[in-house]
């Protein structure tokens, strides 16, 4: 039996709830703006829709005022969330280049004859902990850690759109680029198959818990539900104007991975124009999304202790929204 058309939604608990997703744009509308001329290659289709005609003229913005500011950007010791003879952990800040902070980070450690490389990347308006290596070696180590899945991460992000029906959810897909060079949610049982330019889809999973909805704190998940992707022609709906922040846990680590959950959910980031997020919202202009990379937890990598590290919340996190 072939799979059905629509998204397939499961329940972990025994009860059985339907989960509908918003969209604040038809997908067909979008990929008849961007992605004509069709050809007959049996490439699969993207779920979610690309990038707003908008997005390229305030993405180019963006990127303009990051490299000045990252310029000028230096780490200073406040910003440092951790740090031993093999590691450091700093907390990011919005708007700055990964490189940026890593080439700082010498100016700031008394022996700075290390080799200092990045064991994590963040987006650049993501805010957060990074991690920075003092040498090669320890740098591999994390790397095949993270690579492994054996990091866990959590995230926390602000988004507008409809109150959601679900208190934790798990969203199961494929990740791939479309032929037009962005990055789209796919269906899960497409990974693995090629996509236009020759790379593959792969698999991408995050799971989500409410953690306030227009300011009111949410009560602790008593029930997980779960969506796996599947092709086919997502409904349109009307968006909603609730504040919605969100914790998020990445199973994997695809490049704009949370924020592209966020779009498929219906719940964009605010600031997030790329994938649909509200650039003005009640009259104010946002720079970028708000997503911020909470903690790490993981194994040392020298001692195998294990190490938790925390970043501050920013202000959008604690009730300032």
């Amino acid at each position: 039996m072939s799979a059905s058309p629509l998204l397939l939604r499961n329940l972990f608990s025994a009860n059985k709830i339907l989960i509908k997703p918003y969209f604040a744009n038809s997908v067909k509308a979008m990929e008849a703006r961007h992605d004509l001329p069709t050809t007959n290659l049996d490439y699969p289709k993207p779920v979610t829709a690309p990038p707003p005609p908008i997005s390229k003229d305030i993405e180019l913005k963006r990127a303009i005022e990051a490299s000045s500011k990252s310029s000028l950007f230096n780490l200073t010791r406040d910003d440092v969330l951790y740090e031993d003879e093999w590691l450091m952990a700093v907390n990011k800040p919005k708007g700055v280049y990964c490189e940026s902070v890593l080439s700082s980070a010498p100016k700031i450690i008394v022996d700075s004859s290390n080799e200092f490389h990045l064991a994590n990347r963040l987006d650049r308006d993501t805010s957060g902990v990074m991690l920075i290596t003092k040498s090669h070696k320890v740098a591999a180590k994390l790397v095949k850690a993270f690579t492994e899945h054996k990091i866990r991460k959590s995230y926390i992000a602000l988004s507008i759109g409809p109150s959601p029906n679900w208190s934790k959810i798990t969203v199961k897909s494929g990740h791939g680029r479309s032929k037009h060079g962005a990055w789209r949610v796919y269906a899960a049982l497409d990974v693995g198959r090629v996509l236009p330019g020759g790379s593959f889809v792969r698999d991408m999973e995050t799971t989500f818990e409410v953690v306030s909805i227009n300011g009111e704190n949410h009560t602790e998940p008593s029930e997980s539900a779960s969506i796996i992707v599947v092709e086919g022609e997502p409904e349109l709906s009307c968006v909603g104007g609730d504040v919605v922040v969100v914790r998020a846990f990445p199973q994997s680590g695809r490049t704009h991975q949370i924020r592209l959950h966020c779009q498929y959910l219906g719940i964009p980031i605010r600031g997030d124009v790329k994938y649909h997020g509200m650039y003005e919202w009640r009259g104010r202009t946002y720079e970028g999304h708000e997503l911020h990379a909470e903690s790490l937890s993981l194994d040392h990598p020298v001692t195998g202790d294990p190490l938790v590290i925390q970043a501050p919340l920013p202000c959008w996190a604690v009730g300032d929204v």
